[in-house]
């Protein structure tokens, strides 16, 4: 039997609560935006009649403004945007125990076998999309399919307040026309590639030649290849299962940009403080660090290296990422924003071959260290144990963001 998996998206989340919430800005154009004092001055959401002046997700403040002058700029308000994805949660698992949450505003629901009790997958939908808005004034796009990937095209395919159904027996004539970048995992840098390649829709994705995009994109080609001829398997996880844990990272962009080595240091270091705990915490050590570095032309770049020893160190994987960094950023423009990603992960009691030169007691030494570190500031607070040199005032805000990726995706 086939799946039947929906694809739930709150429309323009942030900017939809505060509207509900101050009902002044509702029929205005309303932009919710971070702070600028901290370099987070972009557009997070905006409504419909900003979006209707060209103002766009991601862009500055003042480039939203001076598009549309009337704009309401309004904090976000992060308390109350989880608290009604709770809401929306618990709306979602009256109809299946299957819902797994991708970012704050949106779910995927696997509604297989739920026909029974509820009706159709599409009828299954409207009623889910009907009782969103009448409990909670807030509207949602949701996508139907046979699959994850085509589900979450659905819902972004017909905004705001609407069902869209991509069928396996009619989502060539619906989807092969659209734009590769459509497409689940086809970013901006693969969208480059593929677009190199001649490959501008995902009807040539799903007719280009696997070991050709292989070749370009590593084994993600072959996933994307998979994903645009609708041969998707990944499952949806059940409420509250956490999914595997691919790779553990931290990244922030700084208050100021960053224009040499000794201001990327301290930064590096502060990011991994919190990439070490989690793998403690995990029991995980990783054997790879990944470095995602972005100049203030907002251009992209991102390295990695192997770690000799499996480490679950702030120090060492610092000390890695920082090297990298060095041999490859050539400092052509400043930096705006790093993250700092470890990868492949095992368990802290595998087996490992070390290299002839490397010092396994002090390893041990420097794990036994960030383990008694982690208590103490469990104990007394988490600036109560810190580097010297992280002491001095830095450019990293209060914040910075976790990544994690969806059950079944590519990493």
């Amino acid at each position: 039997m086939g799946r039947n998996i929906l694809h739930c998206d709150m429309n323009n989340f942030y900017a939809s609560v505060e509207c509900m919430l101050d009902p002044s800005l509702k029929g205005i154009p309303v932009a919710v935006c971070g702070s600028v004092a901290e370099r987070h001055g972009i557009v997070l959401a905006k409504n419909y009649p900003a979006k209707a002046y060209g103002v766009q997700t991601g862009e500055a403040v003042w480039q939203a403004k001076n598009k549309c002058p009337g704009l309401r700029v309004v904090e976000p308000h992060y308390d109350e945007y989880v608290k009604y994805s709770v809401f929306a949660r618990e709306i979602y698992s009256r109809f299946t125990d299957m819902v797994e949450p991708y970012g704050m505003d949106e779910c995927w629901l696997d509604i297989t076998g739920c026909e029974d009790a509820f009706g159709p997958p599409e009828k299954i939908a409207d009623i889910i999309r009907e009782t969103v808005k009448f409990e909670l004034g807030l509207t949602i796009s949701v996508g139907v399919s046979f699959n994850k990937i085509f589900a979450k095209l659905g819902s972004d395919l017909k905004k705001p307040d609407a069902v869209t159904v991509i069928g396996e027996e009619d989502f060539k004539e619906k989807i092969y026309g659209l734009p590769a970048s459509d497409l689940l995992g086809v970013g901006r840098s693969t969208g480059r590639v593929l677009a190199g390649a001649a490959i501008r829709t995902i009807g040539e994705l799903a007719a280009a030649d696997p070991r050709m995009l292989v070749s370009k994109l590593g084994k993600n080609g072959l996933a994307l290849w998979q994903f645009a001829n609708g041969l998707d398997e990944s499952r949806v996880a059940r409420a509250g299962e956490s999914p595997p844990v691919k790779s553990i990272g931290h990244g922030t962009t700084t208050v100021r940009d960053m224009e040499n080595d000794g201001d990327v240091w301290p930064v590096i270091l502060e990011l991994t403080q919190d990439v070490g705990r989690r793998l403690r915490e995990l029991e995980m050590r990783a054997s790879g660090v990944v470095i995602h570095v972005r100049d203030s032309n907002l251009v992209c770049r991102q390295w990695q290296t192997p770690l000799s020893i499996p480490s679950t160190s702030a120090e060492v994987i610092a000390a890695a990422a920082f090297a990298l960094f060095r041999a490859k950023y050539r400092w052509d423009l400043p930096v705006r924003s790093l993250t700092v990603r470890t990868v492949n992960l095992a368990p802290e009691g595998a087996a490992y071959m070390p290299g002839l030169w490397d010092d396994v007691e002090l390893a041990d030494r420097r794990e036994r260290l960030g383990h008694c570190i982690d208590g103490i500031r469990r104990r007394f607070g988490k600036d109560s144990v810190r580097n010297c040199i992280l002491c001095i005032p830095s450019s990293v805000p209060p914040e910075h963001a976790e990544i994690v990726m969806p059950t079944g995706m590519p990493c």
